[in-house]
């Protein structure tokens, strides 16, 4: 099926050449598209070097306007899969069959790559899973399913799912609200078990007080997702 592999990135010059050609290593021929998030260093131009699709929004827009916009080029194009690759090193190419093999059979609109489906080969700080945690608990009730990885970047969609997010599509926490979305307008839901790294280069921008800040924030935001029209599919 044709697939395009999107990468959003904020100042990520450290990682992005890593990025790609881990993904090109593992996928021949892989059809790349790098949204350059308003970064402020070399990595549009890195990525552009390497002889992939860019995108540069004008400035810092978010994960959220920097996803939606490669939906809309994804589904443009006509892409029949579209897959969400983080542009920090976290995600693994040779990862990504897991992803693509459920959509491909058919049996879901999309599937999450879960850290935390393979027991113990993911290890991060005691205040992220605990968040993690909590945050899977209330996903999973609002959707009516176990969702054991709802903060997960490393996604792939159909084109149907990829026609909703074109439409409608989060702009503050996508990952976790993008599921309550998809939940409400019948979209199947399905994750896979995927091992992850730790970002290869550059800090993160969550600390601990970011990140119970992004918790409140977080389940405020999926609860108003219950109450909103969503496009049907």
């Amino acid at each position: 099926m044709k697939t395009l592999f999107i990468i959003p990135a904020f100042n990520e010059e450290l990682n992005i050449r890593g990025v790609i050609e881990d993904i090109r290593g593992h996928v021949q021929g892989a059809a790349i598209l790098v949204i350059n998030d308003g970064s402020a260093d070399a990595t549009g131009n890195i990525a552009k070097d390497l002889g992939v699709t860019v995108i540069s929004l004008p400035y810092n827009l978010g994960i959220g306007a920097a996803m939606q916009t490669g939906y809309h080029y994804a589904h443009m194009q006509g892409y029949d899969i579209a897959v969400q690759f983080d542009g920090d090193g976290q995600h693994r190419a040779d990862q990504l069959d897991q992803l693509l093999e459920p959509l491909e059979r058919g049996e879901a609109d999309i599937v999450i790559g879960s850290r935390f489906l393979t027991k113990g080969m993911y290890k991060a700080e005691v205040a992220r899973l605990v968040a993690i945690r909590m945050l899977s608990r209330i996903i999973s009730s609002l959707v009516g399913q176990k969702i054991t990885d709802p903060t997960s970047g490393l996604r792939a969609v159909n084109r149907r799912a990829m026609h909703l997010f074109c439409r409608c599509y989060p702009d503050d926490y996508p990952e976790p609200e993008s599921l309550v979305l998809l939940h409400k307008a019948g979209f199947r839901i399905a994750e896979a078990p995927v091992h992850m790294e730790k970002r290869l280069l550059g800090n993160s921008s969550i600390t601990l007080l970011r990140g119970v800040y992004y918790m409140v924030k977080v389940v405020l935001a999926v609860l108003v997702d219950m109450i909103k029209e969503v496009p049907r599919r």
